[in-house]
């Protein structure tokens, strides 16, 4: 399957997927180095207030245990507050916090004049609590005790649900900056990708010759490649129009030769008319074959493109001054500057020159000229005449090379047979039906240039 997404569009995905787990694994693992540091803190909170508690427990005249201050954390006194702590001594007698009301905790340690301790979570009059547990031996009180404070689990749930909702926004909005500075970072790398881009379009359109290679170290070169490439084309295609032009020129000074010679046989009352037309037919031959090998050359080139509006008004205004005389009107419809199509200049003339001067043969008055956009990213330019028509059946064989449809007219029989091989190579179609006014229609469809925007 193809992979049509651009290096923009690849890098910041990956960026930000990247960034996404990297954020998601910090906010892990921050949670858990957290918990376990509140869960070590509110021990440390319990071990503070147990031993506090232990130093305040004294023993009344009648052998009841009390306080003989209140602990400092004004929430013990509070009903329900989620902080609890209970004494219980030898023999059952036991003291709790204001705050647990008429409930108590189920303290279980031994009471066998050791000192023990231990964290563990029991059922509490709001659920389940966190409790520290202690067996104290020698205290103020001077007889051993079981005491025990606690708190309750859902405030230090509590607790760390909120670090944890305050840990993932801040890390949220840490990667949308990451994002949109990865995203930056990216633009600005691949803006010598873009500029190379612009450049390689103004190559095919022609507006440029080569491309700058004042770019990074990364990509200069591929410019310089491409420029390499750019001027071998050039010299290739040029060597081998040298090489046409050559062989046609060394050819058609014998075929005059031949013609001649043949033309003075038929003077002299022999036959030579087969020479004749058969050099005739060799020029023609000539002719067409080098109308192919320039348009191969230029579509081979890479360079095909031509803007439309300038290059049909330079035609049509060179066509009007060989039509002059007979009061011909040539048409063209308005087009917009900017449409190119992938043609080169040279071969987008040879192909609407010759309809057009067709057209001008057999127009009686008039000549118009259409350009319609099609869907399909392609143009139809349209030649229309108001001359007498083509039947049918012979429009097919008009293209074929060497053929006229009628003899009384000038002409080599090679116009739409060029204009079919040059069309065809540049991917388009051409065919002909009846114009508008009973003439002959002659349609184009070229693609339009994919780099004209």
């Amino acid at each position: 399957m193809r992979q049509r997404a651009s290096f923009r569009t690849r890098l910041a995905l990956a960026g930000a997927v990247w960034i996404a787990i990297g954020l998601i694994a910090s906010w892990l693992v921050l949670s858990r180095l957290f918990e376990g540091h509140a869960v070590a803190e509110f021990v440390d909170e319990l071990d503070h207030h147990a031993t506090e508690l232990a130093n305040l427990v004294v023993l009344d005249a009648d052998g009841a245990l009390r306080l003989s201050v209140p602990l400092s954390d004004h929430r013990f006194q509070q009903p329900s507050s989620g902080y609890y702590w209970q004494v219980e001594r030898p023999g059952g007698g036991s003291l709790r916090s204001p705050s647990m009301g008429n409930s108590a905790l189920a303290l279980n340690l031994p009471l066998d004049g050791t000192a023990q301790e231990r964290t563990v979570t029991l059922e509490g009059p709001t659920g389940p609590v966190m409790v520290l547990e202690r067996t104290v031996v020698g205290g103020p009180s001077g007889v051993p005790l079981r005491l025990a404070v606690g708190s309750d689990v859902t405030l230090r749930d509590a607790f760390l649900a909120t670090f944890k909702h305050t840990l993932a926004v801040s890390l949220a909005f840490i990667g949308l900056g990451l994002v949109a500075t990865a995203a930056v970072m990216i633009w600005y790398g691949l803006l010598p990708l873009g500029r190379m881009r612009r450049e390689l379009a103004a190559v095919r359109r022609g507006d440029a010759a080569r491309l700058s290679e004042d770019l990074p170290e990364e990509v200069a070169p591929l410019a310089a490649s491409v420029n390499a490439l750019l001027q071998s084309n050039e010299e290739m295609i040029r060597r081998a129009r040298l090489e046409a032009g050559n062989l046609a020129h060394a050819l058609k000074t014998p075929l005059a030769i031949l013609q001649f010679e043949g033309e003075r046989l038929s003077a002299a009352g022999q036959d030579g008319r087969t020479v004749v037309e058969q050099c005739d037919r060799i020029r023609r031959q000539i002719d067409y074959q080098l109308a192919h090998a320039r348009a191969v050359a230029s579509r081979s080139s890479g360079v095909a493109a031509t803007r439309l509006a300038p290059a049909l008004d330079a035609l049509i205004s060179g066509i009007e001054r060989l039509y002059r005389g007979r009061g011909i009107a040539f048409e063209l419809a308005d087009l917009p500057d900017d449409v190119v199509v992938a043609c080169a200049t040279e071969d987008l003339d040879e192909v609407m020159g010759n309809l057009v001067d067709n057209a001008a043969k057999w127009a009686r008055s008039r000549v118009c000229i259409t350009v319609s956009a099609l869907r399909d990213k392609t143009i139809r330019l349209c030649v229309e005449d108001d001359g007498p028509g083509m039947p049918p059946e012979a429009r097919e064989r008009a293209f074929e090379a060497g053929t006229r449809i009628d003899e009384s007219t000038p002409g080599t029989g090679l116009g739409l047979a060029i204009v079919r091989d040059v069309v065809s190579l540049y991917g388009g179609k051409v065919w002909i039906s009846t114009s508008a006014w009973g003439g002959v229609a002659a349609n184009v469809e070229l693609p339009v240039q994919p780099f004209a925007s």
